[in-house]
């Protein structure tokens, strides 16, 4: 592990973290909830007492006291009625015992009354007693129960009077007694009026609190918020400034530019380990393209990057895979180096290796190694997919063959040579199937290449386009999976040296529905002939060869069987022949 990874996986003390502070905010705000909750339930508690005695205390004790008044007022209509129904002319006993018999049940039911409210006043709250507009209506309270037992000995002394006939003497008590229902009247007047305005005060005490509450509620919940924009704020502040800077220093990098390696640290938090990443990341790049300057030239970049810098488990370790594999050589170059100074071979070489290898490199495949004038190249995961290399591989074939004409030309040019200068071609061999494909090597020295029995297949099909005078040559699996993309002809089955199984060689013509007719004409008269020469029909094998080279008169593969069908006149093959050509040659 590196430096800046240790570094990177150290444990941040937790309030140093971006989680820590933002957890103490949390903390701190819901504390700060917590007591203005305390506060506005300890005003809504003191509310709701206060509501509660209005409702269980003042309205009861203001209807008791109207009820008070109310039976006090009953009992004096019914005393005037009594009065009145004796002082008549004739008088009525019936009317005179109802309002006997009413007077009777007010005063009781009033004096019932009395009692009721004043153990009302009696069990005030004792924070409530003390208020003085309470205690003056105990007062008068107390003054007008004094005076009812009072008025009622008056009259009822009227009242005996009265029957007894002396109405004189009866009405000079009853102004007495209307003096004294002035002076009850007032004390209930201001007895209810006091009790109103008790009531008034409580439903008063009651809003003001509301409001204090609802105004600490509103100030409460601002300052919460502008606390909580504040911290907002400088929270944005610190994480999107230095990631507004990274994200920058990100898109210099992606656009090539290495020199943003060097941010300041802005904080001992997530964004400052992320922010040393960072510089350690951007640094390791500056380290690889350097690697990659120095070595580029020498080794494949994709090789390079995948597994000298990247360490790809996928590609750094020794497998089996299903890949293609070419070789491509040039002819004509042993006799052309023979009039070449070294320099001027070397600058040749260059030259035609640079042409060669670019079209490798526009189709996706790794140039493997240079060997002596050939070039070898494979395609296969994890540089492409499983389904497309093999279809790369031919498409470089063809461009490498098309660029052998640039490379014809440009010769005179390189060498010098302007006269008597050899022929120059190119043969290729194309091969799909298992290798082994990783670093191979020794301790001291390796490469990543490919090796195994389809890579040597693949150079001896290079060697047979000199017997078929082909230019590409590519093997049975290799055609089975490009049949519907590219035109083939079926050229031979050849058992090479090395193996005992014989295999179904193929040269590749172009892409589909890309060849001209003769050349169309020619790979089905071929067929044919290739049919009867493996069923030993001589004659009839002869002719289509003989009408292939009627159609292209340098055809190698027909002159070819035609040759060896006058050895096999010549020499007739055992009853074993299975039609297998077996190379000797590498």
């Amino acid at each position: 592990m590196s430096l800046h990874e240790s570094e990177l996986q150290e444990q941040l003390p937790f309030f140093r973290s971006i989680g820590g502070r933002i957890f103490g905010l949390a903390v701190f705000l819901l504390a700060l909830r917590i007591i203005l909750t305390g506060f506005l339930l300890w005003q809504m508690a003191r509310t709701e007492r206060d509501i509660n005695i209005v409702a269980t205390v003042d309205i009861p004790l203001a209807d008791a006291i109207m009820e008070v008044d109310y039976l006090a007022l009953r009992r004096r209509l019914a005393f005037e009625r009594w009065f009145g129904a004796l002082n008549a002319e004739k008088p009525d006993q019936a009317v005179i015992k109802e309002a006997s018999d009413n007077y009777q049940t007010f005063a009781k039911e009033l004096r019932e009354a009395a009692v009721g409210a004043k153990a009302m006043l009696d069990a005030y709250p004792p924070e409530q007693a003390a208020n003085p507009k309470l205690v003056k209506v105990q007062m008068l309270f107390d003054q007008l129960i004094n005076i009812y037992p009072t008025m009622t000995k008056r009259q009822m002394e009227v009242m005996d009077i009265q029957k007894s006939g002396d109405h004189d003497k009866a009405n000079a008590q009853l102004d007495f007694i209307n003096d004294t229902q002035t002076t009850v009247t007032e004390l209930r007047t201001q007895m209810k009026n006091t009790m109103q305005e008790i009531s008034a005060d409580a439903a008063q005490e009651v809003a003001a609190r509301q409001k204090v509450v609802l105004w600490i509620a509103v100030a409460a919940s601002s300052s919460a918020i502008m606390l909580g924009l504040v911290v907002a704020w400088m929270i944005t502040r610190h994480l999107t400034h230095p990631i507004r800077s990274l994200l920058t220093a990100m898109n210099n990098v992606q656009q090539g530019n290495l020199d943003e390696g060097n941010l300041p640290i802005p904080s001992s938090d997530e964004i400052g380990l992320l922010t040393r990443s960072f510089n350690y990341f951007v640094e390791e790049m500056r380290v690889k393209e350097q690697i990659k300057s120095t070595f580029g030239k020498y080794i494949d970049p994709r090789v390079l990057e995948r597994v000298l810098l990247q360490s790809d488990s996928s590609v750094d370790t020794v497998n089996k895979r299903v890949m293609t594999v070419s070789f491509a050589d040039l002819v004509g170059f042993t006799g052309l180096s023979e009039r070449l100074t070294p320099a001027l071979m070397v600058a040749v070489l260059n030259r035609h290796f640079g042409l060669q290898a670019q079209m490798v490199h526009n189709y996706q495949g790794v140039v493997d190694k240079f060997i002596g004038d050939a070039l070898m190249a494979f395609w296969g995961p994890p540089f492409v997919s499983p389904e497309e290399h093999p279809a790369l591989a031919c498409r470089a074939a063809l461009a490498q063959m098309a660029v052998i004409d640039t490379f014809r030309k440009e010769l005179p040019d390189i060498t010098g040579l302007r006269k008597d200068a050899p022929s120059i071609d190119l043969r290729i061999g194309i091969c799909t199937g298992e290798m082994v494909v990783g670093n191979i090597g020794s301790e001291l020295t390796r490469s990543y290449t490919v090796i195994g029995d389809t890579v040597n297949l693949s150079s001896r099909l290079e060697g047979a386009n000199r017997i078929y005078g082909t230019h590409i040559l590519i093997g049975e699996p290799t055609q089975q999976a490009v049949a519907d993309i590219f035109e083939t002809r079926e050229i031979d089955a050849i058992a090479v040296k090395g193996r005992k199984d014989p295999t179904r060689i193929y040269e590749l013509l172009g892409e589909k529905g890309a060849i001209a007719e003769r050349i169309r004409q020619l790979r089905d008269t071929f067929t044919a002939g290739l049919l009867a020469y493996r069923e030993q029909r001589w004659d009839e094998a002869e002719k289509f060869f003989s009408d292939c080279l009627q159609l292209v008169p340098d055809d190698g593969p027909s002159q070819v069987f035609l040759d060896r069908i006058s050895e096999l006149r010549r020499n007739p093959p055992p009853s074993t022949w299975d039609g297998v050509w077996r190379m000797n040659e590498k």
